[in-house]
């Protein structure tokens, strides 16, 4: 009897430690994420200061090569934002995303591009690639803002419709109110009331069911910033 219990102590003790030992993988694989999101953040947000000072302060092709980058990792940037936002109470915007990710690969693709040729030292060359890189960027600058508008149009287009019938529905409650001839509410039989269930302003919203798959990450996104209570 005393060997089962030794026995049964063991395995839980074993049990223990493989949890904690797992936990703390965990935790050290967290935080090592933690620190390489905020490394290539703080790389992004350095390349694009450089871009911004370069596509001010150079003239000829340096100032035009850094100014095609910040245009593309911009566009790119606020169409990301947008699909990945949108898509949280439009399931529809999935088709957009795809699309998006697709057109991801283009836009990394000129990105590149357009970084190798700025430590090019033959100016003379890339003068002459300079419309064809002008043609791309803004070929896939328009696709990315014509998903990006598209988008927003939807949505605004459903907040305008949700306001719509929200205030019809008011202007009834509202002529229901100003019909003098009714009952007031208290002469009328009614079962006890039940605590009201509308969520107030500080009410905090229900996590989703199910975490969304986080997007892929770009050279484009910049951090996030913290949503201030604003």
């Amino acid at each position: 009897m005393e060997a089962a219990f030794i026995i049964v102590a063991l395995v839980l003790l074993f049990a223990f430690l493989g949890l904690g030992a797992y936990v703390t993988t965990k935790v050290v694989k967290a935080a090592a994420r933690g620190v390489d999101r905020t490394i290539t953040q703080a790389r992004r947000t350095v390349e694009d200061t450089t871009l911004k000072a370069r596509s001010f302060g150079q003239v000829g092709v340096a100032g035009a090569l850094a100014t095609l980058r910040l245009d593309l990792r911009n566009s790119m940037r606020a169409t990301q934002r947008a699909l990945y936002q949108g898509v949280q109470t439009d399931a529809s915007l999935k088709e957009s995303i795809g699309l998006f990710e697709r057109l991801s690969v283009h836009g990394h693709e000129l990105d590149d591009e357009l970084k190798r040729l700025e430590a090019e030292p033959d100016r003379q060359r890339i003068a002459a690639v300079l419309p064809d890189l002008r043609e791309r960027t803004a070929q896939i600058t328009q696709a990315a803002d014509s998903l990006r508008w598209a988008a927003r149009d939807r949505a605004l287009r459903f907040a305008e419709d949700d306001l719509s019938h929200l205030s019809a529905q008011i202007d009834v409650e509202s002529g229901a109110l100003r019909d003098w001839s009714r009952a007031p509410a208290d002469d009328v039989p009614h079962s006890t009331p039940t605590t009201p269930t509308t969520p107030t302003w500080n009410t905090p919203e229900p996590a989703a069911l199910s975490e969304p798959t986080p997007p892929p990450q770009y050279p484009w996104q910049k951090t996030r910033r913290p949503e201030a209570t604003t």
